[in-house]
């Protein structure tokens, strides 16, 4: 026989009654897979809806301004897609990957300015890539979509659109890798 256990920071569900008897009860009906991850994302301290970071620059528009409708009319499919969905455009695909255009790349949905021309860089990836953010203006997560690969999910701070992910690979000053999403930014050249 098979024994199931799932851990959600210290609650732990097992599929014996025997093994589970010292712990809290649980309703009959086992939950599915991504309840789970779900629950273990809040439990480790990320929210859908963080509070925006101290010091952060007053913004054009609020996700509470910004209605699924309103969105879905002005953004293409896969900009909704990618930002309000969390999808992910093909790499070698998106419009910025391969940009050296000199200016600001801002947020799709509501246009808060979020990287800099002079902070992207070519990740070989298919992805635009970026080492710096502007300001507090984009914020991480903990993204456990993937079950067992946890990544960190990088987000508009102003109105949460997912933009891409942030990886510890990229080059000095930060070593960090903001892997963006094309769909997700607007360039102002300057």
């Amino acid at each position: 026989m098979a024994i199931r256990c799932y851990a959600a920071a210290t609650v732990v569900i097992c599929s014996r009654p025997d093994l589970s008897s010292n712990l809290p009860a649980l309703p009959s009906a086992r939950p599915r897979r991504s309840s789970y991850r779900r629950a273990a994302v809040r439990a480790m301290g990320a929210t859908p809806s963080s509070p925006l970071p101290s010091g952060q620059a007053p913004a054009k528009a609020d996700k509470a301004s910004m209605s699924d409708e309103d969105l879905k009319e002005r953004l293409t499919k896969e900009q909704y897609y990618v930002t309000r969905q969390k999808g992910t455009e093909r790499a070698f695909t998106g419009e910025y990957w391969n940009t050296k255009t000199p200016g600001i790349y801002h947020c799709i949905c509501c246009d808060t300015p979020l990287f800099e021309s002079s902070t992207k860089f070519d990740s070989g990836t298919g992805w635009p890539s970026y080492y710096r953010p502007v300001g507090d203006n984009v914020k991480n997560k903990l993204d456990m979509s993937i079950i067992f690969m946890p990544r960190t999910e990088a987000l508009c701070a102003v109105c949460d659109a997912h933009l891409g992910h942030v990886f510890d690979d990229g080059p000095p000053p930060t070593g960090k890798r903001y892997c963006i999403n094309s769909a997700s930014l607007k360039l102002k050249p300057q």
